[in-house]
């Protein structure tokens, strides 16, 4: 299909270039006010900022690594001069290995007439498709792609399923209001090992990650420590944003001494004028299920520090304890998202010729060749060869035998054993 589709249609696929940052701007707000969940959006990514303000910059950080390489992996498809789509991407890992569909947003976003127009030329399905192709295509240190979105776009689910990706998670946000959270802060939570995080804990981080996802999950991630690290420049940008946006990030995780593992690690983003809900990421062990109201407390504590304001928490389908627990507490689901994967490895399996006489085994060709049964192994070791010399020769002395056994070319010494003549 995608090749008929480029022979019809005049649609080019090309990065991002400074006359289409009023297009493109326009598609991102078509996106965010689509989703109806603006807190999901904010919790899943960052808060978006204006291109053409920035693009300048970005455009020189994406030249030499650093925490902003990537922004403006942006691709536009253009139709008869006309940017009808734009795809954003980022890498999900440090090494690359898995990339992140951030926003993808095609001619659905545009006005009737402009949409007419369009279909007679191409449909909105055809051109995700093509950005999504060009994406697979083009990165190439890419063999993992993820993404995520919400459960009721079927258009978007049947776009991204009709490309190969298929489901890996399940994801809620839940959203607690600040008198439950101060209910929860009025007792003492039981947590003596709490300690804060730094780079030298991240293999510690790493190996809970690893044990809270399934196996599923943790393949398409292919998170490492370096993962959980924090660089000196990373460090200097957080400190960057923490003060524009007037936040602060507050995280720890629960040390047990006896298996010297971490068996929970949570991450509060706290709102320091109130003006936004604060977030919050947390991780448990799978055998620590009872650390999670512990845990809640502690954060709930931390909370009341600053301007009361709602509490909103990702939670995965991974632990059902954490899902009833949220219930109990009288949390509201605030969004559900669909976490969506392909692998790009599997690209070359799917298309390869099984009919070709190349694949043919001489086994398919002449079935009359296969061997009836198995044959099985064996070997004749010196122990058996002398037992079966002793049946044969009684009378004969033990030293005679193993000279007669050492020279297989002395068939005097023993005319009464055929296998050993």
């Amino acid at each position: 299909m995608m090749r008929t589709l480029r022979q019809t249609s005049d649609v080019q696929i090309r990065p991002l270039q400074y006359r289409d940052l009023e297009a493109v701007e326009q598609l991102r707000c078509y996106a965010i006010d689509a989703d109806t969940s603006a807190s999901a959006a904010s919790m899943v990514r960052e808060p978006a900022f204006s291109l053409s303000r920035w693009y300048g910059l970005l455009k020189c950080l994406s030249w030499f690594p650093n925490p902003f390489q990537h922004t403006l992996s942006v691709y536009v498809a253009e139709v008869n001069q006309a940017v009808q789509g734009m795809i954003q991407v980022s890498p999900f890992n440090r090494a690359g290995s898995t990339w992140r569909i951030d926003r993808l947003v095609t001619g659905s976003a545009l006005t009737s007439d402009d949409r007419k127009n369009l279909t007679a030329l191409v449909a909105a399905t055809d051109i995700g498709s093509l950005l999504l192709r060009h994406c697979f295509e083009g990165i190439l240190q890419a063999r993992t792609w993820l993404l995520e979105l919400n459960v009721t776009d079927e258009d978007a689910l049947s776009l991204y399923r009709h490309n190969g990706f298929q489901p890996v998670a399940q994801i809620t946000y839940w959203s607690i209001a600040a008198e439950q959270l101060g209910e929860l802060a009025t007792r003492e939570p039981d947590l003596p090992n709490l300690m804060p995080v730094s780079n030298a804990d991240a293999h510690l981080l790493y190996q809970l990650d690893n044990m809270a996802m399934p196996p599923l999950v943790r393949q398409v991630f292919d998170r490492h420590p370096q993962d959980f690290k924090t660089s000196l420049v990373g460090s200097l940008v957080r400190l960057v944003k923490q003060w524009m946006t007037q936040t602060e990030t507050v995280s720890g995780y629960v040390y047990e001494s006896q298996r010297k593992v971490a068996v929970a690690y949570f991450q509060l983003r706290l709102s320091r004028d109130g003006s936004r809900p604060h977030t919050a990421q947390l991780t448990v062990h799978p055998a620590y299920t009872w650390l999670y109201p512990e845990v809640m407390t502690q954060m709930a504590r931390i909370i009341q520090e600053v301007p009361a304001q709602t509490l909103e928490v990702i939670s995965a389908d991974y632990h059902a304890e954490r899902e009833a627990y949220f219930e109990r507490i009288g949390a509201e689901r605030v969004a559900q998202t669909l976490l969506m994967s392909r692998s790009v490895w599997h690209k070359l399996r799917e298309t390869k010729a099984t009919t070709t006489l190349d694949g043919l085994q001489l086994s398919d060709v002449i079935p009359g060749l296969q061997p009836v049964r198995k044959p099985v192994p064996g070997r004749i070791s010196l122990d058996a060869k002398r037992d079966r010399y002793y049946k044969t020769q009684p009378n004969l002395s033990q030293k005679e035998t193993l000279r007669s056994l050492r020279d297989p070319h002395n068939n005097e010494s023993h005319p009464g054993d055929p296998s050993l003549g």
